[in-house]
């Protein structure tokens, strides 16, 4: 079985050369190269073509989430696993939009990294423990959102409304709805009715999808 192929990318000289004499010391993983740039990496990547490429984010003349970007347009099938000092929401999610793999902080110890590099290889996302709890956090919050929140989605709702068409996207019944809010049935008619004018839908279905795409009924 052939080892895997890394690339490594990153502006600071001292941690290219530990990295590779890492990945150089592992029978199944060897570093085929190294670039000091974004463009640099951009071209190892097309010459080289890589399994993996270890990508830092700030770097001279391109940055590792743009060269991250420009690679994955043009070689998919090459894992870039962005190894930085930032863990921010922000890089991140601009990391995975521009189509990295992975996430892992350069404080990471050599069996995370390791592991990272043979998961990616593998098909599979890797991130580091304390990214991945943030991802999960950020998602929860995504999936709790606060009545606020929703409010910014569906300004034109009353609260109650907001609330009936939460219940909606659960997929609950009106009698049932009228039961939980402790309303009339012929109130909730009214909601919904409502509900239906307001986001001009035609129908309960088309009520619940624009309801769900906003985060709502997630729960």
């Amino acid at each position: 079985m052939e080892p895997i192929s890394v690339l490594i990318v990153d502006d600071h000289k001292l941690f290219r050369e530990g990295l590779r004499s890492l990945l150089n010391s592992i029978p199944d993983i060897v570093a085929v190269g190294d670039a000091a740039n974004g463009q640099e990496g951009i071209e190892q990547a097309e010459a080289l073509q890589p399994d993996i490429i270890l990508m830092d984010i700030q770097m001279p003349i391109v940055n590792g989430i743009e060269a991250t970007r420009r690679i994955f347009s043009t070689s998919p099938h090459i894992g870039v696993i962005m190894v930085t000092m930032f863990e921010d929401d922000d890089s991140v999610f601009a990391a995975m939009r521009a189509g990295a793999k992975g996430y892992m902080l350069k404080h990471a110890d050599q069996k995370e990294m390791l592991n990272a590099i043979r998961a990616v290889a593998s098909g599979e996302a890797v991130f580091s423990p304390g990214i991945a709890r943030r991802l999960i956090k950020y998602f929860q919050d995504l999936h709790f959102s606060s009545p606020v929140e929703v409010k910014q989605i569906f300004p034109e709702l009353t609260d109650r409304e907001r609330q009936v068409l939460e219940l909606i996207a659960q997929g609950y019944s009106n009698t049932e709805i009228a039961q939980k809010c402790f309303l009339s049935s012929k109130t909730v008619r009214n909601h919904v009715s409502n509900i239906f004018s307001k986001l001009q839908v035609a129908d309960r279905a088309q009520a619940i999808v624009r309801a769900r795409q906003a985060g709502m009924g997630l729960s």
